[in-house]
């Protein structure tokens, strides 16, 4: 059987990252080239660094596989990056100015203006907007710059950058990175408000497209640069952290994904719109047209790395394995306040006095398995959808004793799988409508498990009292109000 291969780029904040995984979601390669960072990497980075980086992780990757792959076999490429980093480009798709990157503070003020035109209008578009947003960068931009804005051609977002720079296309963007910048992924347009209340031409901003669609070649001059045929097709991008929700599986309806890295994100697919009146929870628009909504909370894994930094972890996690259920309510929150699955701007963590290492550490993994349960709940009863399976990934995954905890207090199997990463995510979904029907059968192919973890029903009983305990915690000191 004829074997194609799929090229997935992630353009990070710290790097450009390149994977080459074939139909059945092997990989066959990777390359990654750090980018030179400085104090304002946070504020603004380079475009054209970006690229030089990536093309040189492309050629690579292809100089090192050309001699077992078949590179003319090599079908699509698709690319992902920040959602809300913002690049003005001129008519000759130069930029302007360096990336305003999703993590720039400066566009507060600016913020604050895109909420309250969205509120006046009334629109059901995206509209919770700060300083991480796409559409108050580019308001931000045009305060700050009046005199490059007679140049501007288009708006873009991160991927899209890279993604015009491999088939010269930069005018379409894709549903999950025009969210942030105020498109209506309900309606499918750019909402009217954008250019009656605020200074921005409708000229200015892209086509938008489900993700994963094709738009365009690879440049013949840089298919022969990299060995690869002109008709390899390049897809609409996706933003990172949707990338990694591909990767980890969670792509069908009432498939979740939890990452435990520095904080707990939540992920998944639902068939309707999942409208949270306290803004914890918003929601992306599916390749297929369903609805992934999804929120990212303060408690995470900061804690281990924090508290335990010097600790044996192994020993640790063998030894808590012991402890399970530790009866104790414990909650890791490092920093003050939480946004999600609960906002509590006064909350704090806690635990009991007196515990030994290893049961706080127990106890704060249990605490985190909780807040993740509590997550899944809200969701439920705000979509009235069933939650079918959780997809895991993060370096929360990574202990065996922390899985078996969140598999029980949630009383589901936890699928952990093999290759997470946003690029293995942009591989998926370059084969998703150029070699597969939808992404759901890319992912049904090319996505492997790694372990799956199984609740046991005693374990599960014992967990479902300590859960009720903890919820009831949280209600005293005021921060659950329900």
């Amino acid at each position: 059987m004829e074997t194609f291969y799929f090229i997935g780029i992630d353009i990070g904040t710290q790097g450009a990252r390149v994977v080459l995984l074939d139909a059945q979601g092997n990989s066959v390669g990777a390359k990654e080239e750090v980018f030179p960072l400085n104090s304002q990497s946070r504020e603004e980075q380079s475009p054209v660094q970006w690229w030089a980086s990536c093309l040189a992780s492309l050629k690579a990757l292809c100089n090192e596989v050309k001699e077992v792959v078949d590179l003319s076999k090599v079908k699509a490429i698709a690319v992902t990056s920040t959602s809300g980093t913002i690049i003005p480009l001129d008519k000759e798709n130069k930029p302007l100015h360096g990336a305003i990157m999703y993590s720039d503070g400066r566009s507060v003020a600016e913020a604050a203006i895109c909420k309250e035109a969205a509120k006046a209008a009334g629109t059901k578009a995206f509209s919770t907007f700060n300083s991480s947003c796409g559409l108050p960068k580019m308001l931000w931009f045009i305060n700050t710059y009046p005199e490059k804005v007679a140049r501007l051609n288009h708006f873009i977002h991160a991927a899209d950058f890279v993604t015009g720079q491999l088939c010269g296309n930069f005018s379409v963007t894709d549903y999950t990175n025009a969210l942030k910048s105020g498109y209506d992924i309900q309606e499918l347009q750019w909402p009217a408000y954008i250019f009656n209340s605020l200074p921005i031409k409708r000229e200015w901003l892209q086509q938008v497209v489900p993700s994963g669609a094709p738009i365009g070649n690879l440049k013949p001059e840089l298919a022969h640069e990299l060995g690869l045929s002109a008709n390899v097709i390049v897809t609409s991008g996706m933003t990172d952290g949707c990338a990694s929700q591909v990767a980890s599986g969670a792509v069908n309806v009432g498939d979740w994904n939890t990452t435990i890295g520095t904080t707990l994100v939540v992920k998944g697919v639902t068939t309707k719109e999942v409208e949270d009146p306290t803004g914890a929870i918003y929601c992306h628009r599916h390749p297929e047209g369903y609805w992934m909504p999804g929120g990212a909370s303060n408690t995470g894994a900061d804690w281990v790395s924090r508290l335990f930094g010097d600790a044996d972890l192994a020993e640790l996690n063998k030894a808590a394995a012991d402890l399970m259920p530790t009866g104790h309510a414990a909650w890791p929150l490092l920093q003050g306040g939480e946004r999600f699955p609960f906002v509590a701007p006064q909350a704090t963590g806690f635990a009991p006095e007196g515990l030994s290492q290893t049961e706080l550490y127990t106890a704060y993994m249990e605490g985190v398995a909780f807040i993740e349960r509590y997550a899944y709940e809200r969701i439920k009863a705000l979509s009235g959808e069933d939650v079918a399976q959780v997809f895991t990934a993060g370096g929360g995954s990574n202990s065996d004793t922390w899985l078996t905890i969140r598999s029980n207090v949630l009383n589901l199997p936890l699928r952990k799988m093999k290759n997470v990463s946003g690029a293995a995510g942009a591989a998926v979904l370059a084969a998703s409508r150029t070699h597969f029907t939808t992404i759901v059968d890319a992912a049904r192919a090319m996505i492997q498990a790694e372990k799956v973890i199984q609740p046991e029903a005693a374990l599960a009983a014992k967990y479902e009292t300590a859960y009720q305990q903890f919820i009831d915690t949280l209600k005293k000191k005021g921060y659950i109000r329900e």
